[in-house]
């Protein structure tokens, strides 16, 4: 499916044979880098992320978060997708979750270092210039010659000096260190695009949780009044003998039963209210203000779906992949360089004399050139077995990055699945909640009549109470999965602002349209 190069070892055997003449070339100052060039593996060979062709749209359902939802080929990503779902309270909290976000603050700084160490392994490639100045007072007697009766003198001597150093890469380690540290420096910016990706996708997710919940909280209190409500008619008809007491307990028994079920739906819309905050960058003791409610948000309803030759261009985890492997393959290259003669030129240029007379006169003047070769005869094998673990560790990227192609292509199959059938099970989430809840009505009139037990009228009210958390959950699911699937196909990271990336932004070929302006 991918086409990754596993036979690295006979590629770098063959890139290393050219530069066997190099060494009659070094007085020529001729230069090849050794080691293999990366080239980004090819994108998959396939057409379409299912076994069985998409179908253009999901089926619709009788309420609100129930609209059909078409999937359009080649729809460019907004760089703000959240934006689909209408809400300001949703893109506020997004926009300060971005701005404070610890998660993205460290990133950033990782990204900034890896700038800073791949120009510090780029000015590798010129000399190295140090200054050198030093001044003694000295005092000498004729002893020291000799001659016991000449005398002492005393004086200064002075010596400035400039030293240039200069290695020759003849094999290329340099240039493939340097390669090697620019790769890092792409996988560092791909991981800040990752993290941008997961932080905003899950400010999403938690507000639709958020949401849930309190439809779910609304749906089991309606119950739960309803149910209260009962409790009050029957202890009325006790009191007059219309019922055994027997109806009145096991109608407390449900209601307590009924009320059980809140604590629960309560403890985790706190969780998710303290998620909200963490994403946010606040503690949990700082309230992020607005609240959720699925009323509130708008189903996006043309959703993308990115050619799947292109998704190896949008997803940042893929792209830091490729990184990662093109690091492995430039590593190589500087253990095979380190098996060569390493060849370095130094020069100095100076001063000598008095401080206060003739330091800077031309006669005193000092110099030297030199150049020097240095290749290792013997070492136990261990460069050889350092070129042998490079390459081992470039078959291991290779195979994280096929594993990373594989999964994010399992992300997006697995979203589609979910959309559709999230679709399908609010079609009848809904069909069942209306059923239960005319149900439910008729259970009422006849009970009162006397047409049918209380067991029976009881059977109803859980039906209508499981029905409604049901429908609840349904609908926001086609919420979350629709977040699912834009941070699946890569979230739109090319389209975001530029200050998210600050030292340059990825690319990524635009597409034909853009999801915001094909909703609308």
């Amino acid at each position: 499916m991918l086409s990754i190069p596993v036979s690295l070892e006979r590629r770098v055997r063959r890139a290393a044979l050219p530069c066997g003449t190099a060494l009659s070339l070094v007085l020529g100052l001729a230069s090849c880098a050794v080691g293999p060039d990366f080239k980004s593996p090819e994108a998959p060979k396939t057409d379409r992320y299912t076994v069985e062709p998409l179908k253009p749209d999901t089926s619709a359902a009788n309420i609100h978060g129930g609209e059909t939802q078409r999937f359009v080929a080649e729809l460019d990503i907004p760089g703000q997708w959240w934006s689909l779902y209408r809400s300001d309270a949703l893109s506020a909290l997004i926009t300060k979750a971005i701005a404070n976000s610890p998660t993205l603050d460290a990133a950033k700084a990782a990204l900034r270092e890896a700038h800073e160490n791949a120009a510090a392994a780029r000015g590798a490639f010129f000399p190295t210039l140090t200054g050198q100045v030093s001044a003694t007072r000295e005092k000498i007697t004729g002893a020291e010659f000799g001659a016991p009766q000449s005398g002492t003198s005393i004086f200064s001597v002075g010596t400035g000096q400039l030293n240039v150093s200069y290695p020759l890469d003849v094999f290329g380690g340099i240039r493939r260190q340097a390669e090697a540290a620019e790769a890092n420096e792409d996988y560092e910016r791909y991981e800040l695009a990752a993290a941008y990706i997961t932080l905003t996708s899950n400010v999403v997710t938690a507000a639709v949780q958020e949401a849930s919940l309190r439809a779910q909280i609304a749906a089991t209190q309606q119950i739960v009044d309803i149910e209260a409500d009962e409790l009050k008619v029957l202890r009325q008809q006790l009191s007059l003998g219309g019922v055994a007491g027997g109806a009145v307990l096991a109608q407390e028994a449900t209601l307590a039963q009924a009320r059980t079920t809140l604590p629960p739906l309560q403890k985790q819309l706190d969780q998710t209210r303290n998620q909200l905050a963490a994403l946010a960058g606040q503690l949990p003791s700082e309230d992020i203000g607005a609240t959720f409610d699925l009323a509130q948000l708008t189903l996006p309803q043309d959703l993308p779906v990115t050619l799947p030759s292109k998704l190896v261009e949008q997803r940042p985890d893929i792209r830091a992949a490729d990184a990662q492997l093109h690091q492995a393959s430039a590593q190589v290259g500087v253990a095979l360089a380190n098996e060569f003669p390493q060849i370095n030129i130094t020069g100095s240029l100076g001063n000598v004399g008095s401080p206060a007379g003739n330091f800077l006169s031309p006669g005193v003047g000092i110099w030297s050139v030199g150049g020097s070769v240095a290749q290792t005869i013997f070492d136990g094998a261990a460069l050889l077995h350092k070129e042998r673990a490079a390459v081992a560790a470039f078959d291991q990227s290779a195979a994280q990055y096929k594993s990373t192609v594989i999964g994010a292509f399992q992300d997006v199959a697995n979203a589609i699945r979910a959309l559709q059938a999230d679709a399908d099970t609010l079609a009848a989430a809904t069909a069942a909640e209306v059923a239960a809840n005319k149900s439910l009505a008729l259970s009422k009139e006849q009970y009162q009549v006397g047409a049918i037990t209380y067991t029976t009228l009881l059977n109803a009210e859980q039906l209508a109470q499981q029905a409604a958390v049901t429908r609840a959950q349904a609908q926001a699911s086609r919420y979350a999965d629709t977040a699912a699937l834009f941070q699946a196909l890569g979230g739109g990271w090319w389209n975001a602002g530029e200050g998210v990336f600050e030292t340059k932004k990825p690319e990524v070929s635009p597409a034909s349209g853009t999801a915001d302006t094909a909703s609308q």
